[in-house]
């Protein structure tokens, strides 16, 4: 693991030293304009007393949600091929499909300055991936569950991560906003060796980006108390919160709280941290939510391309249900959305705003009963937008401020995509091809979800 974690990021340093201050991609397009504030009707605390971020793996917004009507998601993407920029339909595949590169480098080379065109130069040495293997989306039928929660409730068609690259930066930034060690250097990639946090080996380095986009493990020990993440100023105000995780001890990038400081080595570890992920089914049911909840998967759940699993949207659709059969849904609002975009194409430009990104589009689905009905959202949001609900909905302060690293300031929060002046709707269960019983059942896993 650890060699091959090396060669990727020394792979890296190599690229970004290649295109050097270029890449930094200020010749990308203007951000979208801001979208509307919430609709008239009480702020979001008046409304919301519960939010539940659930957290898939590595999809593109367009490789789940091509040709959705009314969303930025054409049937088609474009792609250098022996030198020549050629339009190229998205094929239909399962959930067989490849594994794709997705670290900082590949995000690099797919961006390609925002030309969006980079996309084929990983997977299509290898013949069973089938030609242009990143143009490809998984057949609509097989992600029922995630169209049906986009036809009741609201699909966000411009959620952009924080940061290029992949799940290890995702996770953190979902929880912190941001990732920097300082102004001019940002956590990127992964470190050398799993579980990728505080609980990692003597020895172990995390790997940095600087304002020139050129790479390095120069990083510090995994264990972060360089910046905050939101734990403090939930446990500051008061206000309840959780994870559900695979493990409570080395959980790895999908428990992120194990990679800070404040939290494992504080009165929060692990009475914060429930394992295994499938005990939120039942909490929910009961109605016993923190105000803010996190959801992570299983390997097999977690639309993970390498699991080779159709499990993922079955189990989203599980946790919403849970909920929404339960008492806390009349103050519920669930964000589900996905830690990278797992080298599948996407055409929208993520706007370049610090030399971090924003990086590939990842779907975004916000269900509440207070979400707009149908709804495509095109306001440009950013993982920092999610956080700044929270802090909306519990009148928190912000983390901190954006010339620190801080996004939530900012971000645009997904409030807008509510309207609270109608009344809230009741639930309708989502219909899944597995039962909820298949996950109240599935047994403890100790295979990591992912290892970029």
């Amino acid at each position: 693991m650890s060699n091959f974690r090396f060669i990727v990021s020394s792979l890296a340093l190599a690229a970004c030293a290649a295109c050097g201050s270029g890449g930094g991609g200020m010749n990308s397009p203007p951000a979208l304009p801001p979208g509307p504030g919430p609709s008239d009707g009480g702020s979001v605390g008046q409304h919301i007393h519960h939010v539940v971020v659930i957290v898939q793996e590595n999809r593109s917004f367009e490789n789940f949600f091509s040709s959705y009507p009314g969303a930025d998601a054409p049937s088609y993407g474009y792609a250098i091929i022996k030198g020549v920029r050629k339009k190229i339909a998205l094929r239909a595949i399962t959930f067989q499909g490849p594994d794709l590169r997705h670290d900082w480098y590949s995000s690099m080379d797919d961006w390609d300055n925002g030309k969006m065109d980079g996309f084929d130069d990983f997977g299509t040495k290898n013949p069973h991936n089938g030609p242009n293997p990143a143009y490809t989306h998984v057949e609509s039928k097989l992600i029922a569950p995630y169209w049906t929660m986009a036809q009741q409730y609201v699909l966000a068609d411009h959620m952009f991560p924080t940061e290029f690259g992949g799940s290890f930066t995702g996770h953190l930034t979902l929880i912190a906003g941001m990732d920097n060690l300082n102004p001019t250097k940002a956590e990127v990639n992964f470190p050398t060796e799993t579980p990728d946090d505080c609980d990692s080996p003597p020895g172990t380095i995390s790997a940095v980006v600087v304002p020139s986009r050129q790479t390095s493990e120069t990083g510090p020990f995994p264990c972060f108390g360089q910046f905050k993440s939101i734990a403090t100023t939930l446990d500051d105000a008061g206000v309840s919160w959780r994870i559900y995780a695979t493990r409570v001890l080395d959980g790895g990038m999908w428990e992120p709280f194990e990679a800070i400081k404040y939290v494992r080595y504080g009165a929060d570890w692990p009475k914060r941290v429930i394992a295994p992920q499938n005990r939120v089914l039942n909490d929910a049911k009961r109605g016993d939510l923190a105000a803010v909840t996190w959801v992570t998967p299983s390997r097999e759940d977690s639309d993970h391309p390498a699991a080779h699993s159709d499990l993922g949207p079955s189990w989203v659709a599980s946790v919403v249900n849970s909920i929404g059969e339960s008492s806390a849904w009349k103050s519920t609002a669930i964000v589900v959305l996905w830690d990278d975009w797992g080298g599948w194409y996407d055409n929208a430009k993520p706007p370049q705003l610090d030399f971090r990104g924003l990086g590939i589009r990842v779907p975004c689905l916000i269900i509440s009963p207070y979400a707009k009905r149908g709804f495509v959202s095109h306001t440009q949001y950013e993982y920092g937008s999610v956080l700044k609900f929270i802090e909306e909905a519990f009148g928190l302060p912000a983390l901190g401020p954006t010339s620190d690293g801080y996004t939530d300031t900012r971000a645009a929060s997904i409030s807008d995509s509510f309207d609270f002046n109608q009344a809230p709707r009741a639930f309708t269960p989502i219909p899944t091809k597995y039962p909820l019983s298949h996950f109240l059942t599935e047994p403890p896993s100790d295979e990591p979800v992912d290892t970029q």
